[in-house]
């Protein structure tokens, strides 16, 4: 999930602390999300959540291997997905 905030912040081209104000998070908390590999125990699954929900209100539409966009947008391959883990 990491990698794909991220990636949905760069593609929306906002700042982390936007993010937070539309999140309603501590910037030091996104900044744990987006750094760590693994946040588990620095950050709960329902803060990540929201980061995620405001992201989606915003237009982004987060895929799973074999889902389908519904627009443009980018994604990695498969075997590049296993290597970024």
């Amino acid at each position: 999930m990491k990698a794909q905030i991220k990636a949905a912040r760069d593609l929306l081209g906002i700042t982390q602390a936007q993010l937070c104000d539309a999140a309603n998070v501590p910037l030091i908390t996104l900044r744990r999300v987006e750094g760590k590999s693994d946040h588990t125990g620095l950050v709960s699954d329902g803060t990540v959540e929201r980061i995620r929900n405001a992201l989606e209100d915003m237009g982004v539409q987060f895929l799973n291997e074999g889902d389908e966009s519904q627009g443009p947008g980018v994604a990695l391959k498969p075997d590049r997905v296993a290597k970024s883990n």
